[in-house]
């Protein structure tokens, strides 16, 4: 099979964004077949297009179904979001039976103007070379990349449409009665803590950015943690923690017993967190039991890059700050599966010496290390702003069209 013949294209979940629906119609046009199976109204609501088949049976049932479908419609590609969701994982290992390609999509791994398109998965699944050599060879097939932001993204648009998706989703649950979604928490619940902690932090502003100007002025040695949320996929599936309180519990108590004594250490809450935990109360409790209550300083708002500009070392679960880390120079350690956890770029030795003996990146392997992403499996572009969209859109359907997932395409 040529790289531009025909192939059949199955979309399973994707953004809450058109982002799926354009590309099918840009593939459509080019010769080839799209499929899609919705599983809950949100689906039906973000595709309306042909090509749609509707699954309401139970989860238990569904292997048989897409088994059964994948080799009906001849599937030759499955193009998603999130292969840790259960129907997507069930789909995926009925399709590594068939040699099907599995192509994965999300935010970019660089931000705020790039979007994910690559092989297999993300993070512990994704193909990246982890090899500094291969990195670096396959970067001198790449010209540098421009870095500087060319699309902006917009925050209402992603809130009204995912909104939309989800309580579309619960009040027409009849529909699919037997749909069962891949989130922890109920939507609701998420909508309101995430509107209550953003009109906090906004009403807190000044007194945040204070706190951090104030610790930069005073010359204090200190180490970031910037706290990823409780649902987010890359702690359920990519790291070794079963909940954010494990790793917050690790960290606080590794720098408690290892970390010099004049050093703090600085905590900062994700500021899209729906705070149905209270994160300051936790922090603080493991703190004092640690004895290091005042060592141990939490905000919850103010200039990230600012923090991690002056900071002798950041720690990580396996969050997207840590590409940003590596941009600044800064020393970085990740605790779960990255993509960026490769020898040269992080520390290897343990969270225990990393406090004590921090070292920053290699700078020529860093640089190797992006102009690679932006080469494979980076797109520029974003899902919730027509331009942005516009360019995501068509570069996804370039690669697709000619099945360079993972390739060099110039």
């Amino acid at each position: 099979m040529s790289n531009t013949s025909q192939r059949v294209f199955l979309f399973l979940q994707g953004p809450i964004s058109p982002f799926f629906r354009q590309i099918a119609d840009g593939l459509e046009n080019k010769g080839h077949k799209v499929l899609r199976i919705n599983l809950c109204f949100g689906d039906w609501l973000f595709w309306q297009r042909k090509g749609a088949s509707n699954y309401r049976g139970h989860l238990s049932n569904w292997p048989n179904y897409i088994n059964l479908y994948l080799e009906k419609e001849k599937v030759t590609d499955i193009v998603l979001i999130g292969e840790q969701r259960e129907y997507h994982k069930l789909a995926i290992a009925a399709a590594k039976q068939r040699n099907i390609q599995i192509i994965t999509t999300d935010f970019g791994y660089l931000r705020p103007d790039w979007i994910t398109l690559e092989l297999n998965g993300m993070s512990g699944n994704s193909l990246f070379p982890k090899d500094p050599d291969a990195i670096k060879s396959l970067a001198a097939q790449i010209p540098e990349p421009n870095l500087s932001q060319q699309f902006t993204d917009n925050f209402i648009t992603q809130v009204f449409w995912d909104m939309s998706y989800h309580l579309s989703s619960i009040l027409l649950h009849v529909l699919y009665p037997f749909y069962r979604s891949h989130q922890i928490y109920h939507p609701i619940s998420v909508y309101l803590g995430t509107g209550l902690h953003l009109l906090a932090t906004n009403f807190n502003k000044s007194k945040n950015q204070a706190v951090i100007d104030q610790l930069i002025k005073s010359n204090t040695a200190y180490f970031l943690f910037p706290l990823q949320m409780q649902n987010d996929f890359q702690i359920r599936f990519y790291s070794k923690y079963p909940n954010l309180e494990a790793a917050i519990e690790e960290v606080i108590s590794s720098f408690a017993n290892h970390a010099p004594a004049d050093s703090v250490l600085v905590v900062k809450v994700h500021p899209l967190d729906p705070y149905l935990i209270n994160w300051e109360k936790y922090c603080r409790s493991i703190a004092n039991e640690q004895g290091v209550s005042d060592r141990v300083l939490y905000i919850d708002g103010g200039a990230l890059n600012l923090l991690l500009e002056k900071a002798r070392g950041v720690v990580t679960i396996n969050s997207t700050v840590g590409i940003w880390t590596l941009l600044l120079g800064r020393p970085l350690i990740t605790l779960g599966s990255a993509i960026y956890n490769i020898k040269g770029l992080t520390n290897f030795n343990s969270l225990n010496t990393f406090w004590q003996n921090p070292i920053a990146p290699d700078l020529s392997l860093r640089d190797a290390f992006i102009s690679a992403l932006t080469g494979t499996i980076q797109i520029r572009g974003v899902f919730y702003h027509k331009p942005g969209l516009a360019a995501a859109v068509t570069e996804a359907i370039k690669r697709l069209h000619q099945n360079q997932i993972n390739k060099v395409l110039l």
